[in-house]
């Protein structure tokens, strides 16, 4: 009797998992689908925007790479 039960107990965890693993997925495959969707209508303008909030967040970074690609551009003009 009790492996009886045990079984029971485990198909209803795996019931369980297996509904939650469901719902997880299709969570992810609209968020997904609608990320996708946005970038795809807008990429450069979300390029540009992700560009702006790192540089805000991080400006000294974003002056070394600058002036890196600055003088990266400037070396291959000259050159």
């Amino acid at each position: 009797m009790p492996s009886n039960t045990q079984s029971t107990k485990s198909r209803s965890t795996v019931a369980q998992m297996r509904s939650r693993l469901d719902d997880a997925t299709h969570s992810t495959s609209e968020n997904l689908q609608a990320y996708g969707s946005h970038y795809v209508a807008e990429p450069a303008q979300d390029v540009a925007g992700l560009v702006r909030d790192y540089a805000k967040d991080r400006p000294d970074v974003a002056a070394v790479w600058l002036f890196g690609l600055g003088v990266l551009v400037g070396w291959k003009l000259r050159g």
